[in-house]
Protein backbone atom coordinates (compact mmCIF):
# COMPACT_ATOMS: atom_id res chain seq x y z
CA UNK A 1 0.00 0.00 0.00
CA UNK A 2 1.08 3.36 -1.15
CA UNK A 3 1.71 5.88 1.89
CA UNK A 4 0.13 8.77 1.67
CA UNK A 5 1.37 11.70 -0.65
CA UNK A 6 3.43 13.89 1.27
CA UNK A 7 4.76 16.42 -0.85
CA UNK A 8 2.95 19.73 -1.01
CA UNK A 9 2.82 20.41 -4.93
CA UNK A 10 2.40 24.04 -4.47
CA UNK A 11 5.61 24.37 -1.93
CA UNK A 12 7.88 23.51 -4.19
CA UNK A 13 10.39 26.09 -5.35
CA UNK A 14 14.46 26.14 -5.96
CA UNK A 15 14.86 29.47 -5.36
CA UNK A 16 15.90 31.49 -8.98
CA UNK A 17 19.13 33.31 -9.19
CA UNK A 18 17.58 36.83 -7.77
CA UNK A 19 16.76 35.15 -5.07
CA UNK A 20 20.10 33.42 -3.86
CA UNK A 21 22.41 35.60 -1.61
CA UNK A 22 24.21 38.48 -2.81
CA UNK A 23 26.52 38.16 0.08
CA UNK A 24 29.32 35.12 0.20
CA UNK A 25 27.92 33.11 2.74
CA UNK A 26 30.14 30.88 5.45
CA UNK A 27 29.63 26.64 5.48
CA UNK A 28 26.90 26.92 7.99
CA UNK A 29 24.50 29.30 6.31
CA UNK A 30 25.37 28.17 3.14
CA UNK A 31 24.16 24.35 4.23
CA UNK A 32 20.81 26.00 6.36
CA UNK A 33 19.99 28.00 3.31
CA UNK A 34 19.95 25.01 0.83
CA UNK A 35 18.63 22.47 3.29
CA UNK A 36 15.66 24.41 4.24
CA UNK A 37 15.03 25.24 0.47
CA UNK A 38 15.03 21.76 -0.45
CA UNK A 39 13.40 19.86 2.58
CA UNK A 40 10.03 20.25 1.03
CA UNK A 41 11.31 18.23 -2.50
CA UNK A 42 13.37 16.18 -1.54
CA UNK A 43 13.65 14.12 1.70
CA UNK A 44 11.10 11.98 3.34
CA UNK A 45 12.58 10.15 5.97
CA UNK A 46 11.32 10.81 9.59
CA UNK A 47 15.21 10.25 10.58
CA UNK A 48 16.53 14.43 11.65
CA UNK A 49 19.80 12.77 10.60
CA UNK A 50 19.19 10.87 7.22
CA UNK A 51 17.52 14.12 6.64
CA UNK A 52 20.17 16.01 5.81
CA UNK A 53 20.34 17.17 1.74
CA UNK A 54 23.35 18.67 1.91
CA UNK A 55 26.14 18.69 4.94
CA UNK A 56 29.43 20.10 5.18
CA UNK A 57 31.31 16.48 4.55
CA UNK A 58 29.70 16.53 0.85
CA UNK A 59 30.55 19.92 0.09
CA UNK A 60 34.36 19.21 0.72
CA UNK A 61 33.88 16.21 -0.87
CA UNK A 62 32.55 18.00 -4.10
CA UNK A 63 35.57 20.45 -3.30
CA UNK A 64 37.94 17.99 -3.10
CA UNK A 65 36.98 16.30 -6.61
CA UNK A 66 37.23 19.15 -8.09
CA UNK A 67 32.81 19.53 -9.01
CA UNK A 68 32.58 22.71 -7.10
CA UNK A 69 35.41 25.56 -6.66
CA UNK A 70 37.01 26.13 -3.45
CA UNK A 71 35.50 29.20 -0.65
CA UNK A 72 37.24 32.23 -0.58
CA UNK A 73 38.10 32.69 2.53
CA UNK A 74 35.55 30.09 3.99
CA UNK A 75 32.98 31.54 2.20
CA UNK A 76 30.59 30.47 -0.75
CA UNK A 77 29.55 32.93 -3.63
CA UNK A 78 26.00 32.73 -5.41
CA UNK A 79 27.44 30.60 -8.42
CA UNK A 80 28.60 27.95 -5.78
CA UNK A 81 25.28 28.30 -4.09
CA UNK A 82 23.59 27.63 -7.53
CA UNK A 83 25.74 24.99 -8.17
CA UNK A 84 25.11 23.73 -4.87
CA UNK A 85 21.49 23.75 -5.37
CA UNK A 86 21.96 21.18 -8.61
CA UNK A 87 23.88 18.79 -7.18
CA UNK A 88 21.71 18.56 -4.47
CA UNK A 89 19.06 17.67 -7.07
CA UNK A 90 20.75 15.69 -9.63
CA UNK A 91 22.70 13.14 -6.69
CA UNK A 92 19.28 11.53 -6.12
CA UNK A 93 20.21 9.87 -9.71
CA UNK A 94 23.61 10.39 -11.07
CA UNK A 95 27.06 10.40 -10.20
CA UNK A 96 29.33 12.56 -9.23
CA UNK A 97 31.03 12.87 -12.52
CA UNK A 98 27.78 12.66 -14.45
CA UNK A 99 26.76 15.86 -12.81
CA UNK A 100 29.94 17.56 -13.16
CA UNK A 101 29.76 16.99 -17.04
CA UNK A 102 25.90 17.71 -17.24
CA UNK A 103 26.86 21.13 -15.57
CA UNK A 104 29.88 21.72 -18.06
CA UNK A 105 27.10 21.06 -20.95
CA UNK A 106 25.01 23.74 -19.56
CA UNK A 107 27.13 26.22 -19.20
CA UNK A 108 28.56 25.63 -22.48
CA UNK A 109 26.01 27.71 -23.89
CA UNK A 110 25.02 30.74 -21.73
CA UNK A 111 25.60 31.73 -18.11
CA UNK A 112 24.94 30.16 -15.08
CA UNK A 113 22.30 33.04 -14.50
CA UNK A 114 20.23 31.76 -17.04
CA UNK A 115 20.89 28.21 -17.29
CA UNK A 116 20.36 28.03 -13.28
CA UNK A 117 17.11 29.57 -13.75
CA UNK A 118 15.92 27.49 -16.50
CA UNK A 119 17.29 23.84 -14.16
CA UNK A 120 14.85 25.50 -11.77
CA UNK A 121 11.75 26.47 -13.63
CA UNK A 122 11.99 22.94 -15.41
CA UNK A 123 12.55 20.84 -12.62
CA UNK A 124 9.64 22.39 -10.68
CA UNK A 125 7.77 21.91 -13.61
CA UNK A 126 9.01 18.33 -14.36
CA UNK A 127 8.03 17.50 -10.31
CA UNK A 128 4.65 18.86 -10.88
CA UNK A 129 4.10 17.09 -14.22
CA UNK A 130 4.70 13.49 -12.52
CA UNK A 131 2.61 13.95 -9.06
CA UNK A 132 0.13 15.66 -10.97
CA UNK A 133 0.46 13.27 -14.10
CA UNK A 134 0.54 15.45 -16.10
CA UNK A 135 2.35 15.76 -20.06
CA UNK A 136 5.62 17.88 -18.94
CA UNK A 137 6.56 20.24 -21.47
CA UNK A 138 7.16 19.94 -25.16
CA UNK A 139 10.80 20.96 -25.37
CA UNK A 140 12.27 20.79 -28.91
CA UNK A 141 14.17 17.93 -29.58
CA UNK A 142 16.44 19.72 -31.72
CA UNK A 143 17.98 21.14 -29.02
CA UNK A 144 20.25 18.75 -27.52
CA UNK A 145 20.97 20.57 -24.27
CA UNK A 146 17.21 21.43 -23.78
CA UNK A 147 16.20 17.75 -24.46
CA UNK A 148 18.74 16.74 -22.50
CA UNK A 149 17.77 18.72 -19.09
CA UNK A 150 14.30 17.63 -19.90
CA UNK A 151 15.61 13.58 -19.87
CA UNK A 152 17.74 14.34 -16.45
CA UNK A 153 15.04 16.44 -14.64
CA UNK A 154 12.52 13.65 -15.55
CA UNK A 155 14.47 10.77 -14.07
CA UNK A 156 15.05 13.00 -10.55
CA UNK A 157 11.28 13.58 -10.50
CA UNK A 158 10.44 10.11 -10.83
CA UNK A 159 12.83 9.42 -8.47
CA UNK A 160 11.43 11.68 -5.68
CA UNK A 161 7.85 10.30 -7.24
CA UNK A 162 8.85 6.66 -5.91
CA UNK A 163 10.43 7.52 -2.68
CA UNK A 164 7.74 9.97 -1.71
CA UNK A 165 4.78 6.95 -2.61
CA UNK A 166 7.35 4.14 -0.19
Amino acid sequence: MAKKQTILIEKIHIPRWEELPNVDLYMDQILTFINSSLSECINFSEDEDKNKILTKTMINNYVKNNILEPPVKKKYSKTQCAKLFVICILKQVFSMNEISSLINIALESTDISHAYNSFCSLFEEAVISIFEKKEFSKVDSSNENRYLLKAVLLSCSYKIYVQNLI
